[in-house]
């Protein structure tokens, strides 16, 4: 029996190969995001410590010194989320420029399995028409000689 073999195997691999490399940067993408949010979080949870000592320290014996101080933590930790938004925002895009990428990757990846399915029903068809063509060969070879063996 014939055995299957796939013209186009090589290429097939490559696109499974780079899918799996898109489906990688993908991760590290979303965990780059994950990291940048986190951070971002952490800024906001330390800013609203810094509002709440703030409001002990208007209502406790007022202190310029100390408040002057926390006005600027606090006006720092604006700038920090600033910063940091933007970061958020480029980790964001790199995550979707990654999930462009792996689309592409397992869209190609899909067209060359659906072609290697595509040959392989084909190498199928192919196979049982070249049986069906030898079995009538037999059929016509053993049908001619027995007309032979009847004639004589």
């Amino acid at each position: 029996m014939a055995k299957f073999k796939y013209r186009m195997q090589s290429i097939l691999n490559i696109k499974e190969k780079l899918e799996e490399q898109a489906k990688n940067e993908f991760a590290q993408a979303r965990l780059r995001l994950d990291e940048e949010e986190e951070k971002l979080k952490g800024l906001y949870e330390r800013k609203a410590s810094y509002e709440e000592e703030g409001r002990h320290l208007r209502e406790s014996a007022l202190n310029i010194l100390d408040l002057n101080e926390n006005k600027n933590a606090i006006d720092r930790m604006d700038e920090f989320i600033a910063a940091q938004q933007i970061e958020v925002n480029k980790a964001a895009a790199l995550l979707e420029q990654a999930r462009i990428n792996l689309q592409n990757a397992m869209q190609e990846s899909q067209i060359h399995n659906k072609l290697k399915e595509k040959a392989f029903d084909q190498f199928k068809k192919d196979l049982v028409a070249q049986e069906s063509k030898e079995v009538d060969e037999l059929t016509s070879y053993t049908y001619g000689a027995r007309l032979k063996e009847e004639e004589t």
